[in-house]
């Protein structure tokens, strides 16, 4: 890594060690926590309900911390998975290195490393969705020769008491997106979360205020956004559910409550998750072709996820405030269907850098002096269905499933053709353009009649089992929603409830 790589890198493991995360290894992590005084180390990794788990070590000397390292640990299955019976629950929680990071919280001096599971057998737990997630990226790159990178945009709500919020400078209901103190109240916690997230190894691209912000009887709501740079999947995720955890243990050091629940209440926008996606091939951008246009293979790769898109909903809106916010004539897409930069779509291209785009810089710097670089490699295609109620594992295995199935469907060009739009498919004059789209689930329990209907894509190559897929499809029919928007129409005591009980979901 370049001296001034390592300079800047916020982790402070990639600085002392000079190295990138994806090289630690063990011997990395005993001398840093020797040259930097750790005293604690903790084992995290993602239980059943999506949120990290905690084991922790005191370091009594370098025997065992290298113990430790070298063999992970036990843990009881049954209580973090409900599908995994008490009669042989026990399962192993093995680190990995790469994933190292200083905690930000703690007084004692502590590392934090996240782990994977496995089983009885010393082989990856085959109903992990980390490991279902790496088989589905494993075929990808052997059937097609393509990999994904992928990263996540992460929207959240604050919420605070109201009497808490100076009034002074009030901002407009459903109009915050991109603004700024004073009109908003909580910037500061979002660049604290930032910059933790980025020491703890997290990609950060930008933060920003979202078009949430309003206030209710009881509280004042703040909606943000922070967004990462595209990744390998791997990292994409479990990168994220750091992510997550750090912008929880900020908000309550702030005395606030920070939710990624789909839906806050009826009217108001929600919280979605949306997935970027790049396609890649050999170490460089497919998704694009040399003129800087969206590639054949992208749009082959689009139209496979597209084809297989009320699937899912299975891995990515898990929840049935979900489908309080896949409601049409919103920003959340509710028909399959792409486009370019057009929110209305399921996937949408967003305005790339390539062509002419690359001389704004000499335009608005007219003493820029330096030759124009090609930044077409930035172009991304964006999944935009999903919330925070996903397994993210789950979700980035299903669009590597899809992205393969339409890599090799003879008439996945023809498909893409059909699904694109380049209209507003909610104005009046477009009606007829929306009746031609295929809707995607309404509810939880559509969404397991659809898993169950793409069960056949889902299990080829073993990537997943006929128990899981029925599992998944058990869990989703278990909330009994069907038909639940209508039947909560104007019932906005018992949506409160709902809600209320979604409220802290991943």
């Amino acid at each position: 890594m370049k001296p001034s790589t390592v300079e800047l890198n916020p982790n402070k493991l990639v600085q002392h060690l000079g190295k990138p995360a994806s090289e630690f290894t063990k011997d990395d992590i005993i001398r840093f926590i020797k040259d930097n005084g750790i005293k604690m180390m903790n084992f995290r990794y993602a239980g059943g309900d999506g949120r990290l788990k905690a084991l922790n070590f005191v370091i009594r000397n370098e025997e065992h911390l290298d113990a430790v390292l070298s063999t992970g640990e036990r843990v009881d299955g049954s209580s973090i998975f409900k599908y995994i019976e008490s009669a042989s629950s026990d399962l192993y929680v093995v680190p990995k290195y790469r994933t190292a990071f200083v905690n930000p919280f703690e007084e004692i001096p502590t590392l934090e490393i996240l782990c994977s599971y496995f089983d009885k057998d010393g082989n990856p737990l085959a109903s992990s969705s980390e490991y279902i997630m790496k088989k589905a990226h494993e075929v990808l790159k052997r059937e097609t020769g393509f990999e994904m990178h992928a990263m996540a945009e992460l929207e959240y709500y604050i919420i605070c008491p109201k009497e808490e919020i100076d009034i002074e400078y009030p901002a407009v209901d459903q109009r915050g997106y991109h603004e700024a103190g004073p009109f908003t109240k909580f910037d500061q916690l979002r660049k604290d979360a930032m910059l933790a997230i980025a020491e703890a190894g997290g990609m950060i691209k930008y933060g920003h205020s979202e078009v949430g912000n309003f206030t209710d009887d009881r509280y004042y709501y703040e909606q943000c956004e922070i967004e990462y740079e595209t990744t390998n999947i791997e990292d994409a995720a479990d990168r994220l559910l750091i992510g997550k955890w750090i912008l929880r243990m900020i908000a309550a050091r702030y005395g606030v409550t920070v939710s990624y629940a789909p839906k806050i209440t009826v009217g108001k926008a929600g919280s979605g998750l949306h997935i970027h996606m790049k396609l890649m091939k050999d170490g460089k951008t497919a998704t694009v072709n040399s003129e800087g246009i969206l590639s054949e293979e992208a749009k082959k790769a689009i139209a496979g996820c597209l084809d297989i898109a009320p699937a899912l909903t299975a891995f990515g809106n898990t929840i049935p405030t979900s489908y309080l916010r896949l409601v049409p004539h919103q920003e959340a897409p509710t028909n399959i269907c792409w486009g370019d930069r057009n929110r209305s779509a399921l996937i949408r291209v967003p305005l790339g850098w390539s062509g002419e785009a690359n001389k704004m810089i000499t335009i608005a710097n007219p003493n820029y002096s330096e030759e124009l670089k090609d930044h077409s490699t930035k172009a991304s295609y964006e999944y935009r269905a999903a919330d925070a109620s996903a397994d993210v594992y789950l979700l980035l295995a299903g669009l590597c499933i899809g992205t393969r199935h339409g890599l090799l469907m003879p008439d996945a060009m023809k498909l893409s053709q059909k699904l694109y739009i380049d209209v507003n498919i909610f104005k009046d004059e477009h009606k007829a353009r929306l009746e031609q789209l295929d809707h995607l689930p309404a509810s939880c329990h559509e969404s397991a009649q659809a898993i169950k209907k793409y069960r056949e894509i889902l299990m080829q190559h073993d990537v997943f089992s006929e128990g899981l897929v029925n599992g998944i499809a058990a869990n989703l029919e278990a909330h009994n929603d069907f038909q639940l928007s209508e039947k909560l129409y104007g019932k906005n005591e018992e949506i409160r409830k709902l809600v209320d009980r979604f409220l802290h979901i991943g």
